[in-house]
């Protein structure tokens, strides 16, 4: 264990001298008051320190003293429906402590609560070998999540004890003899280094899309489960709503919501929200399947870098125990600006704006640790962590740095647009800017789910939209008067698409999320439109009357119907199509 003193304070960066035998990424803990922090840099005996806390009040000559351990988090029952700060202090606790609802500093509290018993259900018996990643046992730890209290990597050995039984995190569940002749102790609990990976077999290509229910994403952009995805708009555009619905209603078992360095009120909204929100596939709280990390923007700035870090973490355990794990990061460009915080404290060269020159190879390591893989262990275990971040560019400049770092490693861009959120066009998502490179390995699960019908569809329908983008360049030439009848269509069958179909109402229980079968109906009807349309134009009909025909609202109202009505509903629509759209060509 080093000890030091603290020779020079610049906000949260602190340098320490006579911290020779410490190593870089320890926790150390600064002054009396024990404040936490994390060596970034050493130069012979100097080493500088990032606080994870208000560092207001230390002076020179206060004590260091380093723990000799890296930046590590808990891992085990207890994580579920928990809401932690950047660094996993349990912030309820804190409160519960404190008696007070802002951070204190200096306050300790376990992230894991070490009084609450589990039970443990084991799975092995004495005897059996195991290695690093085996599953010894199952916790039950919500109506929804069974933890799968797991062998930690690098370790391999014979059960020695193994046992069902009441415990808490810290108790020993099974004690293996090891190889080299030693034992160890498996507890319920696990720690892990947060800027280290957790180890895999093998990491495989994405071929499952990740369905979140919201029509722009998963018709026209999908994202594969495994998959990396950006976020980027201006201030306005919605990009936290957008967050906030895939984590509500994407096809994930988990989900871990880091709110890095946003306003405390979008913070508060999601506290609010999740406890009382429904799960669709379960029924119960969707918090029986959460994992919260809150590091908002008045929240110390050193925490804010190392929040994403602690939320990849804990969502890695969950993708080892073979589950899929959706991760929301609200915001990078936050977590980006904290980097450069500390990269000017640390008097380093600046990049490009002023952000360090690592900032690529940093946003790099974080999306890398998103993936399918084959888990550690004996059998083909498998796991899933999706990563979705936002990006917030200044004044919606997507050439800035963090925005144009992210979209080198990224495959799916969510192009949010200020335009379409001034016309209320929710998600805001730019159909023409926007782009998927899952598509391929995507299409075939699509059109084996759907016969065959649903690239087809898709490719139809952004097809109409680009024609009906290179006509309105026309039209606010020579006005909408000036088109051909076939042309006025498009934009008919385009409009009926954007408002219809992509526009979509988070607010609405019947809207805010929409099943696959759902969604191939409503693409047949509105496309069923433009074809029988079509014809009728060919026999004479007017562009008029096609425009105007009464099963539009309809069709156009579809979205709203419940899914148990689909199919009957879907049936009297085409019906009703099909008969005046023959009328309007009877007519002529």
């Amino acid at each position: 264990m080093s000890k030091g003193t603290i020779k020079k304070v610049a906000g949260p960066l602190v340098i320490a001298e006579g911290m020779r035998d410490a190593n870089m990424s320890d926790v150390v803990r600064v002054s009396e008051r024990k404040l936490i922090g994390e060596i970034i840099e050493i130069h012979g005996d100097e080493a500088s320190i990032q606080v994870y806390e208000e560092t207001s009040g230390l002076a020179p000559g206060a004590p260091v003293v380093s723990t000799g351990a890296p930046m590590s988090v808990e891992l085990g029952p207890g994580l579920i429906g928990s809401i932690y700060d950047g660094i996993q202090r349990p912030l309820d606790e804190i409160m519960r402590i404190t008696g007070k609802n802002l951070l204190q500093r200096g306050v300790e509290a376990p992230a894991l609560n070490r009084g609450k018993t589990w039970k443990f259900e084991a799975d092995c018996k004495p005897g059996d070998r195991v290695t690093g990643g085996d599953i010894l046992g199952r916790v039950q730890e919500t109506h929804i999540v069974t933890q799968k209290i797991m062998v930690p990597p690098n370790v391999e050995g014979t059960i020695r004890t193994i046992a069902s039984k009441e415990c808490t995190v810290t108790d020993t569940v099974a004690v293996l003899d090891t190889d080299d002749g030693g034992q160890y102790e498996v507890k319920l609990m696990q720690t892990w280094p947060v800027r280290r990976g957790r180890p895999y077999k093998e990491k495989l290509s994405p071929k499952v899309p990740l369905i979140t229910g919201q029509r722009v994403i998963d018709t026209l952009f999908p994202i594969a489960k495994g998959g990396v995805a950006a976020v980027p708009g201006p201030f306005g555009s919605g990009k936290t709503v957008v967050q906030h619905q895939l984590a509500k209603w994407a096809e994930a078992d988990i989900v871990v919501y880091i709110g890095c360095g946003e306003r405390g009120n979008e913070m508060t909204d999601v506290l609010n929200e999740f406890p009382e929100l429904k799960d669709p596939k379960t029924g119960f709280s969707l918090m029986e399947r959460t994992v919260l990390i809150a590091n908002t923007s008045d929240m110390p700035v050193a925490a804010r870098e190392a929040s994403i870090y602690t939320g990849i973490t804990i969502a890695e355990y969950f993708r080892d125990m073979g589950y899929s794990v959706a991760l929301m990061a609200d915001s990078t460009s936050r977590w980006a600006e904290a980097l450069r915080e500390m990269s000017g404290r640390l008097e380093e060269m600046p990049g490009e704006e002023g952000y360090p020159a690592y900032l690529a190879s940093r946003l790099a390591q974080f999306y890398e640790r998103a993936g399918c893989v084959t888990t550690l262990g004996s059998g083909e275990r498998r796991g899933e962590l999706s990563v979705i971040g936002a990006v917030s560019p200044p004044g919606g400049d997507i050439s800035e740095p963090v925005s144009q770092g992210t979209l080198r490693i990224v495959k799916v861009f969510w192009s949010l647009d200020a335009q379409l959120a001034y016309k209320r066009h929710f998600p805001a998502i730019n159909w023409l800017t926007s782009y998927s490179l899952y598509l391929d390995s995507l299409g075939k699960w699509f059109d084996e789910q759907t016969n065959g019908e649903w690239m087809k569809l898709r490719g139809r329908m952004m097809r109409l939209l680009h024609e009906e983008s290179e006509l309105n360049e026309m039209v606010q030439l020579v006005g909408m008067d000036a088109l051909s009848a076939p042309d006025r269509l498009k934009m008919e069958a385009a409009r009926s698409i954007r408002e219809d179909y992509l526009n979509q109402n988070a607010f609405l229980d019947s809207d805010t999320y929409t099943s696959l079968h759902k969604q191939l109906l409503m693409m047949k009807l509105i496309l069923a439109y433009y074809e029988e349309a079509g014809k009728a134009l060919e026999k004479g009909a007017s562009i008029e009357k096609l425009v105007a025909l009464p099963v539009r609202e309809p069709i156009g109202r579809f979205k709203y119907t419940p899914e148990n009505e689909l199919d009957g509903v879907y049936e009297k629509d085409l019906l009703d199509l099909k008969t005046q759209t023959a009328e309007a060509a009877e007519a002529q």
